[in-house]
């Protein structure tokens, strides 16, 4: 598989959302006949977290916050905290968000390292996860591979319901000689709640993760709007392509154990067809940052960086500027008001999985898939010069 890119070396063809189209079905359903659900279960107590719709929302500062994810929550899906970010470093982590905001742009890298300076503190963690308990939210908290045992521990007896463990590049086998490496495995089988990992990007290293015990992989390496990974480190797999290929691990698994692991791509998804194409490649739900930024409840009003951005050595991230769209309930399910497909995501879901003939997420992941570089632009020449609708 591959094909020559020079003298003995052969690479292989990848493909991103923009390359690839569905297409419809014989049969199609009234998409208000569709089931959108989405569970996580925890390994091996067998207790359950149902989503009405397959949709995170990614721990980044200028996304989630307490307030946003007790929304989130209402509306269906998952907001995560970043246990290492502002929120559990600040007593009043929107005062700071503020100052970010308003920085100049030339300046903000270095501020944001000096924000992120600041320790992390244990009563903040416990603060946080109770403020979304007393919101009546799923408390999903993530960190860093190096912290997990220290504030996985925390965060499960302060009520948490979702622990992520998530680095640019997760592996069952880290090397390192200057500290502890996460024992993956072990610490699975010592906490109570689901526990899911990421990110990853191949088949081996997906199935690796789930022999772990893991609750699901996040798919995904620097394809997010505010990330840089892919231009600084030079890594990375496009997501149609990598989602195909954990899919196809989580299936392998599966047949093996009987214990369906989902997979979550993360990143990557400006628009509702976006999110369409990573669930019919065989994506179980997505995570999203860069969409409910421009969210009204979102504490970056309309700012979004990514996690790597304030990285003390090496920043692999960026602040953008997106704006406000509306409410968190309009971007997830309309009406939508804008002509760019980045409102009424749950809408387009739907849609998508009626016009395929797919009355659940599992006959979803099965719709035909064709290669086609053309499908953005064929026919849209006036979208692109006037920079409206897919043209933008």
């Amino acid at each position: 598989m591959g094909m020559w890119i020079g003298r003995n070396r052969k690479a292989r063809v990848c493909y991103g959302f923009d390359e690839i189209s569905l297409v419809p079905g014989e049969v199609t359903i009234n998409p208000e006949e569709v089931d959108t659900s989405f569970e996580i279960t925890h390994h091996p107590s067998g207790k359950t977290i149902k989503l009405k719709i397959p949709i995170l929302a990614s721990a980044m500062d200028g996304v989630t916050d307490p307030r946003f994810c007790i929304e989130m929550s209402r509306l269906g899906g998952i907001g995560v905290i970043n246990l290492e970010g502002i929120q559990t470093r600040y007593e009043n982590p929107q005062e700071v968000i503020n100052d970010i905001i308003k920085c100049d742009q030339n300046k903000v890298t270095e501020l944001l390292q000096k924000i992120y300076s600041a320790p992390v503190k244990e009563k903040l963690i416990v603060a946080r996860i109770e403020e979304l308990k007393k919101g009546n939210a799923i408390a999903a908290v993530s960190s860093i591979p190096q912290t997990a045992e220290t504030y996985g521990y925390i965060a499960q007896e302060a009520g948490a319901d979702l622990y992520i463990v998530q680095s640019t590049v997760s592996t069952v086998r880290h090397i390192s000689t200057r500290y502890k490496t996460l024992d993956l495995k072990q610490f699975c089988q010592n906490m109570r709640i689901p526990v899911l990992v990421g990110n990853a990007v191949t088949y081996n290293v997906v199935l690796q993760l789930m022999e772990c015990g893991v609750s699901g992989v996040l798919i995904g390496v620097g394809p997010g709007a505010a990330c840089t990974s892919r231009g600084v480190l030079g890594i990375g797999v496009p997501q149609v392509t990598a989602t195909v290929d954990a899919a196809a691990a989580r299936d392998t698994y599966y047949k093996k154990t009987g214990r369906y692991v989902p997979i979550i791509t993360d990143g990557g998804m400006r628009r509702g067809g976006d999110l369409c194409k990573a669930i019919a490649c065989g994506s179980d739900a997505v995570m999203i940052g860069s969409a409910f930024a421009r969210a009204e409840e979102a504490p970056g009003k309309g700012c979004h960086w990514g996690m790597a951005t304030p990285h003390a050595n090496l920043p692999r991230g960026t602040l953008i500027r997106m704006g406000i769209s509306g409410p968190l309930s309009q971007i997830l399910y309309g009406p939508a008001t804008v002509d760019d497909g980045s409102q009424n995501l749950v809408g387009a879901l739907a849609t998508s999985m009626g016009n395929v003939g797919a009355a659940t997420i599992k006959q979803f992941q099965e719709a035909e898939i064709i290669i086609a570089p053309s499908i953005q632009s064929e026919g849209k020449l006036f979208q692109m010069i006037q920079s409206v609708g897919m043209g933008r």
